[in-house]
């Protein structure tokens, strides 16, 4: 039996990363659980604050709200430690009561956008753009990803009023394995994700999901070689979805996408303009880093 490895897709030099070819027509067939606290220091400050912290990163399971019960299951916290921890969070603004359960506040929002992906001139805002005409053109979803580990992080999305229902959300998560958005990034730079993938094992979401090592490592072969990847019901039935990679310095920064409803979707014709969206937001940012003398970082 021939061993698959992260060898047989990824490639780390520029050259290879832009000499995709036109994808042929027809095409390829086709929540992170919550991260450990890290070692706690001496002292109970840090202790409390560590504490807090696994109280607001409980909400990436259980959603927008929580009673005090069930964040202190999920933390393996006391209840009584659980409740002076989030009233504490919610004096200083970052939780709101609502009614006996707790909700994250505006602070939080606006910290959030203060991350550099979300700052003015930064990857989402330089995309934004280009986004809203993909969107326009193709009128279907348009999502902007970047890769985080093995799940790909949305940053942004946009759709309109009769669009399919995808089960995405801004700042959600999806394996990457499973996504085009993950498949178009994970072959330019990112040999460490494609080993943990293939070490772990493919997760499978619908039954179309890719659950051989080889047959993913070969679809990943073909999106380096054409620049695409797509996603034909692996994440949800009845959704079939087109990728391009967002390219700086030979590594995939970030990947647009588009996505919409199996029946109706052409996967070949929206391909080209994922693929023009995806290169001229790679040349925007690529003068934004320049002129700010800054080089992206992989996600």
């Amino acid at each position: 039996m021939t061993l698959v490895t992260a060898d047989d897709v990824v490639g780390n030099s520029r050259e290879d990363a832009m000499s995709v070819q036109p994808m042929p027509v027809g095409g390829i067939s086709a929540v992170q659980a919550l991260p450990e606290p890290p070692a706690e220091e001496d002292g109970p400050a840090v202790t409390s604050v560590s504490k807090a912290l696994r109280l607001l990163a409980s909400f990436r399971r259980v959603g927008p709200v929580a009673g005090v019960s069930e964040l202190a299951r999920l933390t393996g916290l006391p209840k009584s430690t659980a409740f002076r921890l989030l009233a504490q969070l919610e004096a200083s603004g970052y939780l709101e009561r609502s009614g006996t359960d707790y909700r994250l506040d505006r602070m939080l929002f606006e910290l959030g956008n203060c991350v550099p992906m979300c700052s003015h001139g930064d990857l989402r805002s330089v995309a934004g753009p280009f986004l809203s005409d993909l969107f326009l053109r193709s009128r279907y979803v348009v999502h902007l990803g970047v890769l985080d580990g093995v799940d790909v992080l949305y940053l942004d999305k946009i759709h309109g009023h009769g669009n399919v229902k995808v089960p995405t959300k801004v700042g959600g998560r999806m394996r990457a394995s499973c996504s085009a958005l993950g498949k178009a990034m994970l072959p330019f730079g990112h040999r460490e994700a494609v080993e943990l993938i293939l070490q772990e094992g493919l997760a499978r979401r619908t039954r179309h999901s890719i659950a051989a090592p080889g047959l993913f490592v070969s679809e990943l072969g073909q999106v380096r070689k054409h620049g695409v990847a797509f996603d034909r019901e692996e994440a949800a039935l009845g959704l079939t979805c087109v990728a391009a990679p967002i390219i700086s310095h030979g590594t995939a920064v970030a990947a647009v996408s588009v996505s919409g409803p199996t029946g109706r979707f052409d996967p070949p014709a929206l391909a080209k303009q994922v693929q023009s969206a995806a290169r001229e937001i790679s040349a925007l940012y690529a003068r934004h880093l320049h002129d700010q003398g800054l080089q992206a970082l992989p996600g």
